[in-house]
C-alpha cells in the first residue's frame, strides 16, 4: 500500500500529531508520554513567541487511512542568519517500522530545505537549545524523562539506511547520592566559598526563586556557547520556561551560589521524577493528572537534574562542590536514592566532570542525524 505525507495545519490534526506516538507507544513500559495541551501549543504561534525567529511545518504520514508516522520541519531564523549555520532542522520523527514512512517524511523535510537555500538537514531536534533533542541509541528500557523523546531501536536502523550520518551525541548518567554527605564535601566546598568569596543561596519558595530566573539563563547562555548545537536563549523564551515549569519546581531542589556582590555565579535546578506520574496522567492534566503530579514532587525516591549553569570564569575551580553538597543534604532530606542526568552533549566535558565523585553510570545515549541537501 502507497505512503502519502500530508502538511497538516488545523488544530485537529495537530491533536492527531501530538498523540500519534502516544498510540505508537501506548504498551511499552518506558515510554512517558507529554501533556497534550502543552505539545499543542508548542506548534501555536500565539501561545510560543519561538514564531518570531522561526518557522514551522508539519506533516502526517498515512498509509490509506491510518496515520503511520508524523515530522517537524523546522527553520530557526537566529541560527540560519545570525550564526551563520545553513542548519534545515527535523523534530517529533516518530514512525511504525516502515523505513519507506522514514524516507517519505524526510523527503519532506529535505524538499523544505533545499527551497530555502540550506545546505544540510539535522534531527531529530526542536526549535532551540531548550527543546528535546537526539534520537535515543542507547538505554530502550529505561524509563524516559519529561525532557527527552524515547523511541524503538529500528529509528537509528532508518537513518543509516538513508545515508544519514552522526551529527552530534548526548550522553545520559545515573548514580546513587551518597548518604551521608561525605566529610570531604563539606570541607572542600567551605574552601571554596572562602577562596573565591562565594556564598550559598537556599529557596523556601518559588516566590524567592523568581527574581533569579532571568540571571539563571543569562549563565545557562554563557555555559553553553561554545557547544555545537548552541542558539542563544531569547528573552521571551526565558518567560514562557518561567510560566511552563517555575509551579513544578520545589525550592528545596534548586540550589544556587552567588558571589560577594549578590551576582548569581552558579545554579542547579533538579525534580523529582515526574516520568511515572506523566505516565498515569496519560497526556492529561485534568481531572487527575495534576494530583500524579503533586504526588510526585512531594514523595519521590527519584530526582533529575534539569539545568546546571556556571559562570565560566568559575568552571574547573570546584564550584560545584558547593552546589552538590546542598543537593545531596536535600536528597537526603527527601529520601532520594537514586539521580539521574538531563542529557549531556559527549564534549561537555566540564559538566560530565560534575558527577566523577558518584561513580557515574552512563545509562543512555541519543543522537542527532545529518545528511547534506
Amino acid at each position: 500500500m502507497s505512503i502519502t505525507v500530508k502538511r497538516i495545519s488545523s488544530k485537529k490534526d495537530i491533536k492527531k500529531f501530538v498523540k500519534f506516538p502516544m498510540d505508537l507507544y501506548k504498551d511499552n513500559p518506558y515510554f512517558v508520554p507529554p501533556l497534550i495541551n502543552d505539545e499543542m501549543a508548542n506548534f501555536d504561534p500565539e501561545k510560543n513567541q519561538v514564531f518570531k525567529n522561526a518557522e514551522c511545518w508539519l506533516f502526517l504520514a498515512f498509509r490509506e487511512s491510518e496515520i503511520v508516522g508524523r515530522v517537524a520541519a523546522i527553520i530557526n531564523h537566529i541560527e540560519v542568519e545570525e550564526q551563520q549555520k545553513s542548519k534545515m532542522r527535523f523534530g517529533w520523527l516518530d514512525m511504525v517500522d516502515d523505513v519507506e514512512v522514514t524516507k517519505a517524511l524526510l523527503a519532506e523535510v529535505s524538499k523544505l530545505g533545499t527551497e530555502n537555500n540550506l545546505e544540510y538537514m539535522e534531527g531529530p531536534v526542536g526549535f532551540t537549545l531548550m527543546d528535546r533533542a537526539g534520537m535515543l541509541i542507547k538505554g530502550y528500557d529505561e524509563l524516559a524523562t519529561m525532557i527527552g523523546w524515547y523511541n524503538d531501536p529500528y529509528y537509528m536502523e532508518h537513518m543509516e539506511q538513508l545515508g544519514f550520518v552522526k551529527g552530534a551525541e548526548w550522553v545520559e548518567f545515573k548514580f546513587e547520592p551518597p548518604n551521608p554527605v561525605p566529610e570531604r564535601f563539606n570541607k572542600f566546598a567551605d574552601l571554596i566559598a572562602k577562596r573565591y568569596g562565594l556564598r550559598e543561596l537556599k529557596f523556601q519558595s518559588t516566590k524567592e526563586i523568581e527574581p533569579y530566573v532571568d540571571a539563571m539563563f543569562v549563565l545557562l547562555n554563557q555555559s553553553y556557547s561554545k557547544l555545537v548545537s548552541y542558539v542563544p536563549i531569547q528573552q521571551y523564551q526565558v518567560d514562557l520556561y518561567r510560566e511552563k515549569f517555575l509551579q513544578f519546581i520545589n525550592p528545596d531542589f534548586v540550589v544556587a551560589v552567588v558571589d560577594n556582590d549578590g551576582k548569581l555565579v552558579a545554579f542547579a535546578i533538579t525534580m523529582p521524577s515526574f516520568s511515572k506520574a506523566l505516565q498515569k496522567a496519560n497526556g492529561h492534566l485534568f481531572p487527575f493528572g495534576f494530583l500524579h503530579l503533586l504526588k510526585a514532587k512531594k514523595k519521590n525516591n527519584l530526582a533529575s537534574f534539569y539545568l546546571i549553569g556556571i559562570d565560566p570564569k568559575l568552571q574547573g575551580k570546584g564550584v560545584t562542590a558547593m552546589v552538590f553538597r546542598n543537593i545531596t543534604q536535600n536528597f537526603m532530606n527527601y529520601g532520594i536514592d537514586l539521580c539521574e542526568t538531563n542529557p549531556e552533549l559527549e564534549d561537555n566535558y566540564a559538566v560530565q566532570a560534575s558527577w566523577k565523585d558518584f561513580d557515574p553510570i552512563l545509562h543512555k545515549r541519543r543522537r542527532t542525524y545529518r545528511k547534506d541537501l
